[in-house]
């Protein structure tokens, strides 16, 4: 058992910058030590990295501390450096030292900043404390902006080994051809409502093709069936030869679990009948707290790690 410490943690979005502090005995955010700040991921390198540091101090840091910071990629995790390009988020980030940055601001040039990808993140926070608790195996999937993935053993990420996608990233696979998040993600569902309606201009964002879906709105209800069905199929079968006992679901999508769950089973049903036999699909317990979680379980692993003193085993209160 890890002696419990509270460890600062940013998690970086595509619209807005988190900044928390995690007590890893309880694996709780303290109330009361944190900010947001709203970001805008397509604007100017200065103006972005203000936005991480204005959230960060918030917090008040001392020199020398430990942070963990989930962010999306491509990214370097280890040595902390943006490779954005081509991915419609955080391109005037590509090449800047990050880790720099944030080394010098935070910890006065003498801590240490941990990267983690923030999908991973998010799958470490449910196995340390949410859906996937007490699961030696865990497939974590975010649903947003794009689709991110986790293959969790003990809490620890995967990268290769049965049913694992190359680096562990679902969004590096194909689908007909086409890459899985021109079929499922926040762009690829209302690109589809706009080809049903035949609308130009003024598409509907997801959460309102959510509740047009809710209402009745047939075209609504295609777009997100289509495309959760789509999903389904590529998860069951890698998540059967992962060896899965459990697949969580977050992001900004699946907190429309009523209107997820159905044409998601249905797509894991047509590609793998009988997998519920082999695993459960449940949504995030932790879902606003989740990444943050992660990133401070990864830096404390990390941090044991560089010290000497082994392997971390999953951080489980």
């Amino acid at each position: 058992m890890t002696a419990s410490r509270r460890v600062p943690v940013l998690e970086i979005g595509g619209t807005h910058v988190t900044a928390a502090v995690v007590d890893t005995g309880t694996w709780r955010v303290l109330a009361g030590a944190g900010a947001r700040c709203e970001l805008d991921a397509g604007g100017p390198a200065d103006e972005v990295l203000a936005a991480f540091v204005d959230a960060a101090v918030a917090l008040r840091p001392a020199d020398g501390s430990m942070w963990g910071v989930a962010i999306p990629g491509p990214f370097d995790y280890a040595r902390g450096v943006a490779d954005y390009h081509g991915v419609a988020k955080f391109d005037a980030l590509r090449g800047v030292d990050l880790g720099d940055v944030l080394r010098r601001t935070l910890t006065g040039g003498r801590g240490h900043v941990y990267f983690v990808n923030d999908a991973e993140a998010f799958a470490v926070g449910e196995s340390v404390a949410g859906a996937a608790r007490e699961h030696h195996r865990a497939v974590g999937v975010t649903l947003g902006t794009g689709v991110g993935s986790a293959f969790l053993v003990d809490g620890i990420a995967q990268s290769s080994g049965p049913g694992v996608p190359e680096q562990g990233r679902l969004d590096l696979l194909e689908v007909d051809g086409r890459p899985l998040e021109d079929t499922i993600s926040r762009r690829a569902i209302r690109e589809r409502y706009a080809e049903l309606t035949g609308m130009v201009a003024g598409q509907p964002d997801v959460r309102d093709i959510v509740a047009r879906a809710r209402a009745g709105d047939v075209d609504a209800d295609r777009a997100m069936d289509e495309r959760l069905r789509a999903l389904g199929r590529v998860l069951a079968p890698r998540a059967l030869d992962f060896g899965a006992s459990i697949l969580v679901v977050g992001g900004s999508i699946s907190l429309a679990w009523d209107v997820v769950e159905g044409p998601l089973l249905a797509g894991m049903d047509q590609a793998s009948p009988g997998w519920s036999d082999s695993f459960v699909v449940a949504p995030a317990q932790r879902t606003e707290e989740a990444a943050l979680l992660g990133a401070a379980c990864h830096a404390v692993r990390r941090a044991s790690e560089d010290a000497g003193g082994g392997h971390y085993a999953g951080g489980r209160p």
